[in-house]
């Protein structure tokens, strides 16, 4: 009998699931979709879990460096419209069992926008549409050109439209990453879709989000605080008397953030890896580099760091409205991102206007810097209008940063302020999701950084947190399992 028997023999089994995501970090990353797709299906598969992932082959821009090494391939049966669809088996970075959807015009420089204008690809929607039906073809039985899955798993609006593809499907769960994008397209789009269109009405308009969320097992939302939002008229975006009748199916489970990338004390980014014993001098020599990129001289001044998409969910213009206060506050920020052009261009002016207070990477994702920035700052802060879970902040905590944000979403689940709950906190809540609100969090975060054994517990506490996906796998799990009739008894 070897170590795992007794293990072995007390686990229930595992259902076969297919996951399905439009993104998949490191393969095709936009924003948290891909980092957290990533993140449970490897915490998954370290759990023995049998998940195989589909992907859109986005081609060679996107997917060259990739690594992926094809096993096998084969013709998916989807509507003639979809154009000729192949789905290609094989592995790349990490994940064992990976399918790429294969079509015309999935191939692009970016999953969704176009680079030159920053605007949505026109034919988004008859892209992950097809995405969409190939996705129901590969829950056909292997004899009939699927690979024949006990669950399916759905990702946002992209795979959404899997419901109106399939008769029948597996036991189906559909996790809401954000109610931000709901992939509403014209009507006439019903006609295509051969089964249960209906459901895809939504006033004069299609909503494939909504017709999954009518249509699934089970809706999981990335925090527990955001399913309360969401089935509100002010959170719900619309959305929101589709999903109170659905409660009953929907539950809320924590993202996590995968700590194998995420660890100060193994991370190749950083000039010095640390732990909490030794974060001074880790976070001390981060400090330095962050600095220099900046260009600035180090005078004790507080730096904020800002990881973040530029779009209008992120608050960044609230971050903007308190910059002209920083100085005045001893506090610097240090901002990356990219997004939407027009507040890649606010931002731009903001730092040519203050270029003491805020310095600015706005034309690219900057890994590295990334890693850098949640080292050698001493707050984080994430000023966002709704955040349905949020990773940076957890990121940020992970590095002994501790991160001030507005009280929406997800962030309320993850950080405790420290003026309210002074035993418990990590980091810091607005009052008001506003500059008003922002500003006086701000404030509050500064304040505690100069009470150093008080600042020290906040890092501390944030820094022991377990903000890996071990838990929210396990969570997955079990309703893939308990949805597929694979529950042991309790007799078993």
């Amino acid at each position: 009998m070897n170590q795992h028997d007794e293990y072995d023999d007390a686990a229930p089994p595992e259902p076969r699931v297919l996951f399905a995501t439009a993104e998949l970090a490191p393969l095709a990353t936009v924003g948290g979709l891909g980092l957290a797709a990533s993140g449970l299906v490897k915490e998954m598969l370290d759990q023995r879990a049998e998940v195989t992932v589909v992907l859109p082959d986005y081609g060679d821009r996107i997917l060259g460096n990739s690594g992926f090494v094809e096993s096998t391939s084969w013709d998916l049966a989807v509507p003639d419209w979809c154009g000729p669809t192949r789905a290609r088996r094989g592995s790349a970075a990490g994940f064992g069992d990976l399918i790429l959807v294969d079509r015309p015009g999935m191939a692009r420089p970016h999953p969704y926008v176009d680079p030159v204008t920053g605007e949505g690809w026109p034919d988004n929607t008859e892209r992950f549409f097809s995405f969409s039906a190939a996705i129901a073809a590969l829950c056909a039985p292997a004899g009939e050109g699927g690979i024949g899955p006990d669950a399916l798993h759905l990702n946002d609006w992209h795979t959404a439209a899997t419901v109106g593809f399939a008769g029948s499907l597996p036991p189906t769960v559909l996790t809401i990453h954000t109610l931000g994008y709901q992939g509403i397209t014209d009507a006439w789009w019903m006609s295509r879709l051969p089964y249960q269109s209906w459901r895809f009405a939504w006033y004069d308009v299609a909503n494939p989000l909504a017709a999954a969320i009518r249509s699934v097992d089970r809706i999981i939302s990335v925090s527990p605080n955001y399913v309360r939002e969401i089935l509100t008229p002010e959170g719900g975006m619309g959305l929101d008397y589709e999903l109170s009748q659905r409660s009953a199916s929907l539950v809320g489970i924590r993202n996590g953030i995968d700590t194998s990338i995420w660890d100060p004390h193994s991370d190749p980014h950083l000039p010095r890896k640390y732990r909490y014993k030794s974060r001074t001098r880790g976070k001390s020599e981060a400090r330095v580099a962050l600095l220099e990129r900046a260009g600035w001289t180090d005078d004790g001044t507080a730096l904020i760091g800002v990881v973040s998409r530029l779009v209008d969910q992120k608050g960044i213009d609230f971050l903007l409205g308190a910059v002209p206060y920083l100085d005045g506050m001893g506090a610097r920020v240090v901002l990356l991102g990219s997004g939407l052009q027009w507040l890649t261009d606010w931002v731009r002016h903001a730092a040519g206007e203050h270029p003491d207070v805020l310095f600015a990477e706005v034309d690219r994702y900057d890994e590295p810097l990334a890693h850098l920035m949640f080292a050698g700052s001493d707050l984080f802060c994430m000023p966002s209008r709704f955040e349905p879970c949020g990773l940076a902040q957890m990121q940020a905590m992970a590095y002994g940063t501790p991160t001030v944000a507005t009280a929406v979403g997800g962030l309320v689940d993850t950080i405790v302020d420290a003026d309210a709950d002074p035993a418990g906190g990590t980091g810091f809540l607005t009052r008001t999701v506003d500059v008003t609100g922002l500003v006086d969090a701000l404030h509050r975060g500064l304040r505690a950084r100069d009470s150093e054994p008080r600042f020290a517990e906040i890092v501390q506490r944030g820094m022991s947190a377990d903000w890996s996906w071990r838990v929210p796998a396990s969570e997955h799990l079990d309703i893939y399992r308990e949805l597929a009739g694979l529950t042991r008894s309790a007799e078993a």
